[in-house]
């Protein structure tokens, strides 16, 4: 088959690729069996339609007919999108690791003809530079070894693969409170004091470790860690790898200041930062977090809800071939745009100048100015940012991946499920809703889920974090709305991920399921990368479906799940943040129920619930439109005394009295996240 097959495809990523000179091949068992064939290496090249370096790499490799030409010849060429096979890219990757490389996309990977790795990099210049050799020499070197060296490549095909099947099945020491304690305090040396965020540079939200410092900032009453956490919100808030005139998220920053960002926005950054803001805004009231949250929200609901509810994956960092052309400023640009008073009033606060502060262009930031102003002078911002905003549709748009992930989709539902709760926005909760509608019934067949959709098909089979995270969505929507079918969901996506995920001899959920038939072994980790570990996601899930329904082989699954990574956990503990915060919700499950007669009666409480942070904690708020029958085991039997709302703060199986007076409860919410 010697024609590029990429046309085939719904990913916006591999259609990138159709026009190549080069034979591309999606992955699938018709590539493997071509390179059985041929006796030819493959050259596996994984990336994503955001990805800038993917870009760059194909302009000067995959588009040139020189390069192509070389690699039709020595190579069976596969390609692909990280984000629709994610558990590719895992292996792949983890196989880059084992070669001592720092990982990275493009990944460029070279397998043997039963798909084994046996080396590999990230992006090759086309041309020698950096230290770098040319792709086409290394290409020419690869394939000779593969030809001439055939148990050099053997070897490391079988230590490579080996390597990546060997997890620990010792038994480690259970997290502890006074584990946790002590690692919050340390955790806080590690962020900038200046700036927030992870010192040095690049910056990455780093959800995972932000929100397992601020668990351990409300448990452990550390003023430190809250101020670790708030400051990094406030930074991220105000740098430029936040979109000011439209809203949402840069995926990361190149630099300790957060002021010029990698320009793509993801899904999943801007659902695990509204969730951590809306449970810190609970906390401080921060005027600026609940701006940022309605701000991204308001830009999720209008630039990135596909077809049918579902959210897309992602905006590209590139336009016009340039990255980040679409995002930045001239000062002349903005004086066309606003007029020289308003420009010049504008440019002050948002750091615009003739200079420029990055590439002779402006990235709009508030570093500078970062705290609010007076109320007149936000306004007359507000209006001219709007001004801006206009004038910026008329540009070239970034490229926009439409399709939709299940994982991801599941981050963003329950990020808007609980943010419509506190800030009490009805409609996000309804395009939370849609969105878990569009994904059950367009990503679900036979009960089972799928990865991936575009285009009216469903691509990928799920992986473990499709289910967590969708458990998680319907499990937040069911807190929200107390309907049993998102309950019923939660409990029928548990039993399939328990059937097919869970690994019998040494505990844990992989990665994939075991009938994926075209994945050379099965992933098992509870580390945590840029979204949070299946592993984790679902430690805290089987904690409150315990807590909700009283199953108690929710609790055994959740202890079983704890003690087949305690050996990873103690090895290195904040490698997995996502999976030590969770361990709370197993150690000290909280649950708070409000029961009232109407909506207008629980008012007082829910304003306090709502005044705490209670990161973990799984909250309910039941009127008398939910019938007794239709609730879970866990809260049907918290109801009004003497008619009157009521509400209930347990940790475990230990609730305390019935409480009725606001002050009482929000003085028992700060108790209960203690306890």
């Amino acid at each position: 088959m010697s024609e590029n097959r990429l046309h085939l495809e719904t990913s916006p990523y591999l259609l990138q690729h159709k026009d190549n000179p080069v034979h591309w091949r999606a992955w699938n068992k018709a590539a493997l069996d071509e390179a059985k064939a041929t006796g030819k290496p493959i050259l596996l090249s994984v990336g994503y339609a955001a990805c800038h370096w993917c870009h760059v790499m194909a302009h000067e490799s995959f588009e040139d007919q020189e390069t192509a030409d070389v690699m039709n010849d020595l190579f069976v060429n596969i390609k692909v999108d990280r984000e629709e096979r994610p558990d590719i890219d895992a292996i792949y990757m983890g196989a880059l690791h084992q070669l001592g490389q720092r990982g990275g996309w493009p990944l460029t990977m070279f397998l043997d003809s039963d798909g084994q790795p046996f080396w590999g990099g990230t992006y090759f210049p086309k041309t020698p530079m950096h230290g770098q050799p040319a792709f086409q020499d290394v290409l020419r070197q690869v394939s000779d070894i593969y030809a001439n060296q055939k148990d050099k490549v053997a070897h490391n095909a079988k230590a490579i693969t080996d390597a990546l099947k060997l997890y620990s099945t010792e038994p480690g020491s259970n997290i502890s409170d006074e584990m946790i304690e002590d690692l919050t305090a340390r955790m806080v040396r590690a962020v900038d004091p200046d700036y927030g965020g992870i010192n040095g540079a690049p910056k990455f939200p780093q959800w995972s470790f932000f929100w397992l410092l601020w668990r351990g900032a409300m448990r452990y009453r550390n003023p430190e860690a809250q101020k670790a956490v708030e400051s990094t919100l406030h930074w991220i808030c105000q740098g430029g790898i936040y979109d000011h005139l439209a809203g949402g998220f840069a995926r990361y920053a190149v630099d300790e200041k957060w002021l010029v960002p990698h320009f793509e926005k993801m899904l999943y950054d801007n659902a695990l930062l509204l969730d951590l803001m809306t449970d810190v805004w609970r906390e401080n009231k921060s005027v600026l977090l609940k701006q940022r949250v309605t701000e991204t929200v308001s830009w999720v609901l209008s630039e990135m809800v596909a077809d049918g509810g579902g959210f897309a994956a992602s905006l590209d960092a590139d336009s016009e071939g340039a990255e980040g052309k679409f995002y930045v400023w001239s000062l002349d640009e903005i004086r066309t745009s606003l007029g020289d008073d308003d420009a010049t009033f504008f440019a002050e606060w948002y750091d615009v100048s003739d200079n420029g502060n990055w590439e002779g262009t402006s990235i709009l930031n508030r570093l500078k100015k970062s705290r609010l102003g007076p109320e007149d002078d936000e306004a007359r911002l507000a209006s001219l940012r709007d001004k801006l905003l206009a004038a910026r549709t008329a540009r070239v748009r970034p490229g926009w991946d439409d399709k939709v992930l299940a994982d991801w989709n599941g981050l963003m539902i329950a990020a808007l499920a609980r943010a419509a709760r506190v800030f009490d926005q009805p409609t996000w909760l309804e395009a939370a809703e849609k969105a878990f509608q569009f994904v059950c019934e367009n990503m679900v067949h036979d009960g089972r889920l799928a990865h991936a959709y575009r285009s009216g098909k469903t691509n990928a089979p799920a992986t473990a974090s499709d289910y967590a995270n969708m458990i998680w969505a319907a499990l937040r929507l069911h807190e929200v709305t107390l309907k049993s079918a998102y309950l019923v969901q939660a409990e029928a996506w548990t039993k399939r991920l328990n059937d097919k995920y869970w690994i019998t001899d040494a505990g844990g959920y992989a990665m994939t399921a075991n009938d994926t038939d075209d994945v050379i072994l099965r992933m098992r980790s509870a580390a945590d990368d840029a979204t949070p570990n299946a592993n984790g996601v679902m430690l805290s899930n089987l904690a409150q479906l315990f807590v909700v329904t009283g199953n108690t082989a929710y609790q055994t699954r959740a202890e079983d799940l704890r003690a087949a990574f305690a050996a990873d956990i103690a090895a290195n503990l904040v490698a997995h943040s996502g999976f030590v915060a969770a361990s709370l919700d197993v150690m000290a499950p909280q649950l708070i129920v409000i029961s009232a007669q109407d909506n207008a009666s629980r008012q007082p409480l829910t304003r306090q619930l709502n005044t705490v942070s209670l990161p973990g904690a799984f909250e309910y708020v039941v009127d008398q439109s939910h019938r007794p029958d239709d609730l879970a085991a866990g809260i049907s039997d918290k109801s009004t005394v003497g008619d009157e709302a009521t509400a209930y703060c347990c940790v475990g199986p230990q609730c305390s009295p019935p409480t009725q007076e606001p002050d009482d409860f929000r003085q028992l919410l700060k108790q209960t996240r203690s306890a």
